[in-house]
């Protein structure tokens, strides 16, 4: 049985102490009305309205009844709307995540871009590795995250990739220091601070594999993820690191005034990120506003250029992102 459907007409009858208004109330025809009046006296065993050729009236079991439908009548109005608004991305809870070397005046960016647009989401951030995040989206614990390639992309959807070129971080006593641009061959002799493979185990590879064409094969490669800890040891383990420009790398004064940030020669390395979900997720419209604004952050904050999808963009067309 329909119960919300039989106690909406429940209601109407009641109200309107009459089958045929009731039933142009309802948009139906007054017989299937008194069908469903009956199946749902025989559902509650009571009688709920007595008839007669002239009226109706309901019993003291309907008027003792008749509250409590309409409470039920208004919670699902209520559940149907809030089914409503998570479908569309007005409510309900998005689980996201952004790489641990985000500067964090472009995380506060994302997240009040977000929120001025969904303000009914509740975002759950989390700091997590591209390995992290693809292992999420396949136990199904993650709906949406910033992910760097290459990666392994099967099952995901991908906004616009973007190309994020990187420097060298190096000790202001380098010789190479003191060159506008570096060639990485001008760092050899140095280790060479870069995050744990596990993170991302194609493009560790592909930066070192990129240091060997160029030139440079570390003294040493040392596992550094934390802004400060990259900084420590290149301050004190004769090292370099590479970290784009916008990273909080560059020169200025402060704890870190020994570190300088320098062009590399010919641009070989950049980091290429995307915003990835779950081929299929549901609740679109949060995906897309999260992806929305991570990727117009990055965009106007984090100095990338486009580069082509990884994947087609099915939540909008990519150009929007442009704009």
């Amino acid at each position: 049985m329909d119960l919300i459907r039989h106690l909406q007409c429940f209601v109407a009858v009641a109200e309107e102490r009459h089958f045929g208004r009731a039933a142009e109330l309802l948009g139906m025809a007054q017989p299937p009305l008194s069908q469903r009046i009956q199946r749902l006296e025989r559902e509650l065993g009571v009688r709920l309205f007595e008839r007669t050729s002239r009226q109706v009236t309901i019993t003291a079991a309907g008027t003792m009844l008749l509250e409590d439908a309409r409470l039920l009548l208004s919670r699902a109005d209520a559940l149907a709307a809030t089914a409503r608004r998570i479908r569309d991305g007005e409510s309900g809870l998005l689980r996201a995540a952004l790489p641990p070397d985000l500067a964090g005046e472009a995380i506060a960016a994302i997240l009040a871009a977000f929120r001025q647009h969904h303000p009914g989401v509740e975002l759950e951030l989390h700091e997590l590795s591209t390995a992290e995040q693809l292992t999420r989206f396949t136990s199904r614990e993650l709906d949406v995250g910033l992910v760097r390639h290459p990666c392994d992309i099967a099952g995901l959807e991908l906004g616009p990739v973007l190309r994020r070129e990187l420097g060298v971080l190096l000790p202001r006593e380098a010789p190479a220091a003191s060159l506008e641009e570096v060639p990485l061959a001008a760092l050899t002799g140095y280790g060479l601070v870069l995050f744990p493979r596990a993170e991302a185990p194609a493009l560790h590879d592909d930066v070192l594999n990129t240091c060997a064409r160029g030139g440079y094969t570390p003294a040493a490669v040392r596992q550094g993820s934390g802004t400060g800890f990259v900084r420590g040891l290149v301050l004190s383990a004769n090292a370099v690191a590479f970290a784009p420009r916008d990273s909080g790398s560059a020169d200025s004064p402060g704890p870190h005034a020994d570190i300088v940030w320098r062009p590399l020669a010919g641009a070989p390395l950049a980091w290429r990120h995307s915003v990835a979900w779950p081929r299929g997720r549901g609740d679109v419209a949060a995906v897309g506003a999260f992806a929305e604004a991570t990727t117009r952050t990055l965009w106007n904050t984090a100095a990338v250029t486009a580069d082509l999808p990884a994947r087609p963009l099915h939540l909008r067309p990519a150009a929007e992102y442009w704009l």
